[in-house]
């Protein structure tokens, strides 16, 4: 009995590796998230063509259910939408005016990337916990012997890191399309678990699970038969910066560049955050000491040192509730638990122990993370006698790889400008470390 267990198991562990990943569906529209009040989510806008415009979806519809699943918890809302896949059989409960309507279509695939000069590689890694992530890898067509490569570590959100035909320009994506098509180098860009076509719930995996795909992913690149394993950079950016030397030192890699990082715990980060968004909102000085006080320091240590949810924090101090906009059990979308354990990685610890050379860049307007971290990231760098590190600000530049006159700019979401040099910048310090 033992023994046919055991082929069993064999058998689906073989299945599991070998299968491919399906692709992550194109929705073809661009629908709002719900309140977490009321069911419905509204729809903004319908790609002309798509199945669901060729079906009778409008703009302005609300959506009530999808595949009988009333549409309520904007968490919840994400993981639905991100596990759907191509061909899937969509039916959706549509609100319009007055009316109750019933709406069919069978989803297609996103399209995937294409480069005139550049080979695009769709690939998969299979995690140690049974996850099939998926791996987005590029190099020159012209490609001749090893090449140096690039491994690309991208923030905490559950945002794709991949520039599919059709998805919004941004500061980040244009970085990501510089990498890959002026560099020169082999670059890997990993969907984390529950994101892109990559196996799991993002809504739900936790810090832990992110640091095993990344690990999974970036010993897979090593062993590439056309990447010069000794040649390997780690760029990372936001979380994925923080996160860079911790992966460098548990795998091995000739170089980090750390774009928009910290290093301090996720307790003072959150502290830092608000401080800065009050002063943003005009608070006075006196104001900024009341709130803080009052609501997000014990907010953030009930749900960060406590380990508790928000919901149990502010079921324990409800005056905590107007202080609060997060949901319940999830923030940025990821839920409590990936916090928890953000909390109490050692951040300092990574960088103390950190070997090889390393660049650091830090926008000016960069209201997200804290000047100070970069300066105290070089002291801990000093301190263990590191020989090769460098601290480039880059002037004007916010967390989103985009030029403003001021923070509050950024804060306020308005469009900045694009500048070339952003990703140079990244790649010549890349090439630098690969000589």
């Amino acid at each position: 009995m033992r023994y046919i267990l055991l082929i069993l198991l064999l058998n689906l562990s073989y299945f599991t590796v070998g299968q491919e990943l399906a692709r992550r569906a194109d929705l073809g529209a661009s629908i709002g998230f719900p309140n977490g009040k009321d069911a419905g989510a509204t729809v903004r806008n319908v790609d002309p063509g798509s199945p669901l415009d060729k079906s009778g979806l409008r703009p302005g519809d609300v959506i009530i259910k999808l595949n009988q699943e009333v549409i309520k918890d904007p968490d919840r809302w994400s993981d639905i939408f991100f596990d759907l896949r191509a061909d899937d059989q969509l039916e959706l409960l549509v609100k319009r005016q007055d009316q109750f309507l019933s709406i069919n279509a069978q989803l297609r695939g996103l399209p995937k990337e294409t480069y005139k000069n550049t080979r695009v590689l769709y690939e998969m890694v299979t995690t140690n916990n049974g996850l099939n992530i998926r791996t987005i890898i590029t190099h020159p067509k012209n490609m001749k012997g090893k090449l140096p490569a690039l491994f690309v570590v991208g923030g905490l959100s559950c945002s794709s890191i991949e520039v599919y035909p059709g998805r919004r320009v941004s500061g980040w994506t244009q970085v990501l399309q510089d990498l890959v098509t002026k560099s020169g180098m082999v670059v890997m860009r990993m969907e984390k678990p529950g994101v892109g076509d990559s196996n799991g719930n993002c809504g739900q995996s936790n810090f832990e699970e992110d640091i095993l795909a990344f690990i999974t992913a970036l010993k897979d690149l090593k062993s590439k038969n056309y990447v010069d394993s000794s040649k390997v950079i780690i760029y990372g950016s936001s979380m994925g910066s923080a996160l860079a030397p911790y992966l460098a030192n548990k795998v091995g890699v000739a170089g980090v560049i750390s774009d928009g990082t910290f290093v301090k715990t996720w307790f003072e980060h959150m502290l830092e955050i608000e401080r800065r968004i009050l002063e943003f909102k005009g608070n006075s000085p006196s104001e900024i000491m009341e709130k803080m006080n009052e609501g997000y320091i014990p907010l953030y240590y009930g749900m960060l040192v406590e380990k508790k949810s928000y919901a149990q924090v502010v079921a324990e101090k409800p005056w905590l509730e107007e202080y609060n906009y997060h949901s319940p059990n999830h923030m940025y979308g990821r839920p409590v638990k990936y916090y928890h354990q953000v909390q109490d990685f050692n951040f300092s610890k990574s960088w103390y122990e950190l070997k090889v050379p390393v660049r650091i860049i830090r926008g000016t307007n960069d209201w997200i993370m804290s000047d100070d971290d970069n300066d105290m990231i070089i002291a801990i760098l000093d301190k263990n006698g590191h020989q090769d590190h460098l601290l480039y600000r880059y002037p004007g530049l916010d967390h989103w790889n985009m030029i403003h006159e001021q923070p509050i700019d950024s804060f306020q979401g308005k469009t900045g400008k694009w500048d070339d040099n952003i990703s140079q910048i990244i790649i010549d310090f890349a090439q630098e470390m690969v000589q």
